[in-house]
């Protein structure tokens, strides 16, 4: 692994908490006040070749036998290959030269749907899930945008998008659980949870002093 001398902000939250969004916001603002600094945006599943393959399942474009999705484990597995060609082609070299980079998403999703959809109780696949991901670079800092699952409902609705693998409204307040407790399942890790309600530019005010809270 490359020594790094940059800085990796990640942004976490159900479906409809506004991952993507914020993330956008808040690279746009990295990059008005800090110009010299190189600032990229990133996400996860990424636009890699296992990412891409990654998407296809959620979207249903990929199903096994038996008209279903992949389990929760091949999904883990899945994740987790994405997620180290994530992390080797493009966030390590470009934190090696000094700069930001703000995902939208990284393993604490995957430890939270993977886990929520295993229907082992949990706290066994959170363990396997950890230890699938034991060699991924730590974030500096995991936001979490906590937002009521039945607020992101309405989100996801008004979007008029057809629904992912993982958009049930009952899996979706699982999540919310799992979310709110992040901090418990990723111990060694800096994890801020911020309130998702209010406007887009209260919740990007919030992101924003949370990371300039963290890197002051």
């Amino acid at each position: 692994m490359e020594k790094r001398s940059g800085r990796f902000i990640v942004l976490e939250g159900i479906d409809g908490a506004g991952t993507t969004t914020q993330s956008a916001l808040l690279v746009e603002r990295l990059r008005r006040e800090t110009p010299k600094t190189p600032v990229k945006i990133t996400r996860e599943p990424s636009d890699g070749p296992i990412g891409s393959l990654v998407r296809q399942v959620l979207t249903g474009r990929i199903i096994v036998p038996g008209g279903r999705a992949p389990g929760w484990a091949t999904m883990a597995l899945l994740f987790a290959a994405d997620r180290m060609d994530h992390v080797e082609s493009d966030i390590e070299p470009f934190l090696a030269q000094g700069g930001v980079i703000v995902s939208d998403r990284y393993d604490a999703s995957s430890l939270a749907y993977q886990s929520v959809s295993s229907g082992r109780g949990g706290e066994k696949a959170v363990e396997w899930i950890r230890e699938l991901n034991k060699h991924a670079l730590r974030p500096d800092l995991t936001i979490v945008l906590d937002l009521p699952s039945e607020i992101a409902a309405v989100r996801r609705e008004v979007r008029g998008e057809a629904a992912q693998l993982y958009e049930q409204n009952e899996v979706q307040r699982a999540l919310a659980e799992f979310y709110r407790d992040l901090a418990r399942h990723m111990p060694d890790d800096r994890v801020v949870i911020i309130d998702g309600k209010g406007s887009i530019d209260e919740v990007h005010q919030r992101v924003y002093e949370a990371v300039a809270a963290r890197f002051s």
